[in-house]
């Protein structure tokens, strides 16, 4: 297989090794979405294209996230945005924030106020938001977004030239459970793979660190990305570093430290706020008129707030103007940007929230942060720096990343790493948990006066801002019958009231356990180990409980093997010659307790998964002190720790070694046999072995925040996306078939009036190409608009095969000249070539007659069939078909280039014939032949035989010079050693 060439890579590139030899048939692009409020940004990684932003149709680095819903098509993007002032009951946007909420969340009236052309209906079943169209169909906000990520793939796609598939897709840091579920839903329905959920500020994190690789040491560096976009902000405080890893060495990584959020912070808020000033503007210029009542007119003025705001970043006054807004009155009016701040005052007021929360999560203060890095696009309102400034305490603010592209060329550098395809270097991301969770269950306890109550007890699972992925096991050791437990949120009090009513639920699921009492029946002899539920929260963020399983332990005694005759035969000359061993073997794991090694990460584990705050029904790591006992609820040390089985046995003492080289006294030597037997006597019996044995518990799971798609409304929500796309597809191909036959049409008519056309058609054939062209042409304008796609195929081939011959015969009058012109120059310089190869001498000669006279035959008739077919085409008419033909042309001059590079090939590698070697001059009868000296070089031995050979048989061979002394090692060098190596080569060249 031939090596591909080895091309200079790009600096970005030496980021990204791909493997570059899979087969194209497999997927190996993978992309990320960086999914705005307002606009989302797509990049790629492919072989030979590293982290690039995908263009839109309109070629674009960002689209707007907005999707109409017509009758008949779907558009998206720009597209879709621009049918948000014609039709704004289709055309749905903004609507991340109803992902993973219930009707009743504040977050949904919160929407409905800001665009009441929308009629939001509730799911029957999950009691979460549906949009209903004017047609009574219904689609969920997973479903939008759905067809949106499956837009964004359609670009990749075509950008990439290949199907991708695998995705990573950034979400806000503060989504929950909820609402991360429902992003993977969408993803689903899009059939994408989703290899990480990623925040937004950890993905921006993580390509600010790639592109600084070299600045990261074992120094930790502190920097806070403020985040504010269209819909909210994020702070962000990060901590770069190296650490040592056990697989890569020492590389560097990034940790999420502290997050603070403000869900309605952006500037969709302020777009709002100057929407309704607008309209207040144009209300007040026309009494008579109230623009709000006009569901159009208020789309085309929050459009134009979007440009005003845009604008007003950089200008102290703006016209703001609206044509037609309401009842054909255009609207025009002068806002500055005084009047601006002054609109969102309050919420520039909130500016400084998010940074103390990131502050106060990651326990640093604004000392310890090195720098302060904007993000989104709402960061540009000077405003808004001016009060992150002062928030802050910094001299200035950085802006040193792209803040619209960060996040998405983070993205997809992770999803490269996590790809298959493609080996990066390794850049460590430890994203944090925003929302701690914990564990709850209820028993039964004794008291003190013999009744029992019931203890409500709460175990952290995972802590706020606890690094993730990782997974935890906990351990239940009272229970011996079903029983069940709940995972919820822990404590939020972080949160403002209005964070925790858009929150919603804070319980997230039920754990009902069924086999519990089965499996201690089964296993009556068994130990209980506890009940231990494994947990995993995943690169995305979303908790998962994998598996419960009852745990059980028995005891297994080894019967001790019988010595063979050989090992008692040892044993005995061993004792004969005081060979026993005076020191004991060492026991090893007497007492071991029996683990699962997800047990030890969970509870010994601290540093990378977070020991869970153990007690009563948790497998306990130390025993816990009487204060911690108390503060954990009262019980007992006596009912709270598990006692491990067995007891260390106590090792007996070893006896003293003896100093190596040192003779023993026989007497001692007698003494230290006895005590050695004595030690064999009293050594402890090896622990019997303990055996485990794991039986599963059935699971059954009640969501209590938002329940989950089922697998049926999944598939339905598929093919609903699906057969939309298959509509538009079919949309599409209909569009370009209507606009080939259109096209067609017009240029035949044009062409039959060109003077080529004219040459090589009859009156006739022009009259019938021309009336069939204009039957077409009224069929398209009565019935063509709704016509299928099959029927405007076969009217454009039906057009085809009546102009097939006339465009036919006009094609090969244009090739000819060409043609014929190759053909011509390859004829002379074929003919020159073989009277050149005809000259060459007989002795020098390369080539065989029979090859020369193949290639004379070939010119001979080549030229023949040239000039036969030539007079014979010029005897016909221009309108009959023709005799000659392009590709016959093309045929022979293949036949006789191919003949030519034959004879050029052979020449290129034939070896001129070597000369002969004319004889040494003879000398007198018994005389040395002499050879006539070149040069006064010394000839080598082998040259010197070679001579011999050559001369003829009655010359006298040469002298061979004296045979040197080799001098002795170290005084071969020298200037007497030169001297006589000199006086040697006069010697030999006289001979």
């Amino acid at each position: 297989m031939a090596r591909a060439p080895r091309w200079p890579l790009p600096a970005t590139l030496l980021l990204l090794s791909p493997l570059l030899l899979l087969p194209r048939s497999e997927a190996l692009a993978v992309m990320s979405v960086d999914l705005g409020s307002e606009s989302l940004k797509i990049a790629l990684v492919k072989p030979g294209v590293p982290m690039e932003v995908v263009l839109n149709k309109e070629s674009r680095r960002k689209t707007p996230v907005a999707v109409a819903l017509k009758e008949n098509e779907r558009l998206f993007g720009d597209s879709a945005a621009g049918m948000a002032a014609k039709s704004p009951k289709l055309t749905f946007r903004y609507f991340q924030d109803l992902l993973g909420k219930n009707m009743e969340n504040p977050q949904v009236a919160r929407y409905q106020s800001q665009f009441p052309e929308h009629e939001l209906v509730k799911d029957a079943r999950r009691g979460t938001v549906m949009f209903k169209l004017p047609d009574k169909t219904q689609y969920s906000p997973e479903e939008i977004l759905g067809m949106i990520l499956n837009y964004s793939r359609s670009l990749a796609e075509d950008f990439a030239e290949q199907t991708v598939k695998d995705i990573v897709i950034t979400v806000p840091a503060y989504f929950n459970q909820a609402e991360r579920r429902a992003v993977l839903h969408a993803a689903q329905m899009a059939d994408l793979k989703v290899l990480q959920l990623i925040s937004d500020n950890t993905a921006v994190a993580l390509n600010y660190g790639v592109f600084r690789r070299k600045d990261i040491n074992a120094t930790a560096q502190n920097i806070m990305f403020y985040d504010m976009g269209a819909g909210s902000t994020v702070c962000t405080v990060v901590t770069y570093q190296t650490v040592k890893t056990k697989d890569s060495g020492t590389q560097p990584q990034l940790q999420i430290r502290g997050v603070g959020f403000d869900r309605t912070l952006g500037g969709l808020e302020m777009e709002m706020r100057l929407r309704d000033h607008l309209a207040k503007l144009f209300n007040e210029q026309h009494p008579s008129k109230d623009v709000r009542r006009n569901l159009r007119a208020m789309a085309k003025l929050l459009k134009e707030a979007n440009r005003l705001k845009t604008i007003l970043s950089a200008n102290a006054d703006h016209m703001a103007q609206v044509e037609g807004l309401l009842d054909d009155i255009d609207f025009k009016a002068k806002v500055s940007r005084q009047e601006f701040e002054e609109l969102c005052s309050d919420l520039f007021q909130r500016v400084a929230g998010p940074v103390q929360q990131a502050l106060s999560s990651a326990e640093i203060g604004l000392n310890e942060i090195d720098q302060v890095i904007l993000v989104g696009g709402a960061t540009r309102v000077p405003k808004v720096q001016e009060f992150l400034l002062k928030a802050v305490g910094k001299e200035e603010l950085s802006k040193n990343i792209n803040a619209d592209e960060a996040a998405a060329m983070g993205a997809v550098y992770q999803a490269a790493a996590l790809s298959k395809a493609f080996k990066v270097k390794p850049f460590l991301v430890r994203d944090a948990t925003v929302f701690p969770i914990q564990v709850e269950f209820t028993r039964e306890v004794e008291e003190e006066d013999k009744s029992r109550s019931l203890k409500h007890n709460r175990r952290i699972l995972f802590q706020r801002m606890a690094p993730y992925p990782q997974r935890k096991v906990i351990t239940f050791n009272r229970y011996t019958d079903d029983f069940e437990f709940h995972v919820n949120y822990a404590d939020v009090g972080f949160l403002s009231e209005n964070d925790l009513q858009a929150f919603g639920s804070l319980n997230l699921t039920r754990v009902k356990l069924r086999g519990v009492g089965e499996s201690f029946r089964k296993h009556p002899d068994y130990e209980s180990k506890g009940i231990k539920a494994h947990f995993n929260m995943d690169e995305s963020g979303v908790l998962s409980l994998d598996r419960v399983e009852s745990v059980f332990e028995t005891v297994i005694e080894d019967k001790p093997e019988e010595e063979s005759t050989l090992t008692k035969l040892g044993n005995t000359i061993s004792s004969l010659f005081g060979g026993s061993s005076t020191v004991p073997e060492a026991v090893e794991n007497v007492t071991e307790t029996v683990q699962e090694e997800e047990d030890s990460q969970a509870e010994l584990g601290k540093e990378d998964f977070g020991a869970t705050g153990e007690e009563d029904e948790m497998q306990p790591p130390p025993s816990p002190s009487p204060a911690q006992e108390k503060a954990a609820g009262g019980a007992s040390a006596a009912e709270d720790r598990q006692e491990e089985q067995g007891e260390k046995s106590g090792s007996p003492e070893a006896a003293e070694k003896p100093e190596f080289g040192k003779k023993e006294d026989p007497a001692k030597s007698t003494e230290g046999n006895a005590g050695a037997k004595a030690a064999e006597e009293e050594k402890p019996k090896p622990s019997p072995k303990k055996q485990k044995l794991v039986e599963e518990i059935t699971v059954e799971l009640d969501v209590n925040d938002v329940p989950g798609l089922l697998p049926v409304e999944l598939q339905e929500s598929i093919k609903k996306l699906q057969d939309l796309t298959a509509r538009d597809l079919e949309k599409q191909e209909r569009e370009r078939s209507a606009n080939s036959l259109e096209a067609f049409i017009f240029e035949t008519q044009d062409k039959l009036e060109q003077e080529e056309f004219r040459f090589v058609s009859t009156e006739q054939e022009r009259e019938e190409i021309s009336k069939k062209l204009s039957e077409a042409s009224s069929w398209m304008e009565e019935e063509g608009y709704t016509a299928t796609t099959k029927a405007l195929k076969e009217r454009l081939s039906e057009l085809k095969k009546l102009c097939r011959s006339l465009f036919f015969r006009v094609e090969e009058r244009r090739k000819w000249p060409d043609r014929l012109a190759a053909l011509q120059s390859l004829l002379n310089h074929s003919s020159i070539f073989l009277k050149g190869a005809r000259m060459i001498p007989e002795v020098e000669q390369i080539f065989t007659e029979v090859e020369l006279s193949t290639l004379e035959k070939a010119i001979n008739e080549t030229t023949l069939w040239k000039n036969e077919t030539l007079a014979e085409q010029n005897k016909l008419s221009p309108t009959e078909k023709p005799t000659l033909l392009s590709k016959d042309i093309e045929l022979k001059i293949e036949a006789l280039d191919r003949e030519i590079q034959y004879l050029i090939n052979k020449a290129k590698f034939a070896k001129p014939k070597p000369k002969k070697k004319e004889n040494t001059t003879k000398t007198d009868a018994g005389k040395n032949a002499t050879i006539p000296p070149e040069s006064e070089k010394i000839v080598p031995p082998k040259e010197e035989k070679q001579e011999e050979a050559d001369k003829p048989e009655d010359a006298s061979p040469v002298k061979e010079p004296p045979t040197e002394e080799r001098a002795p090692l170290g005084e071969q060098s020298g200037p007497d050693t030169d001297a006589k190596s000199k006086e040697d080569t006069r010697t030999n060249d006289e001979l």
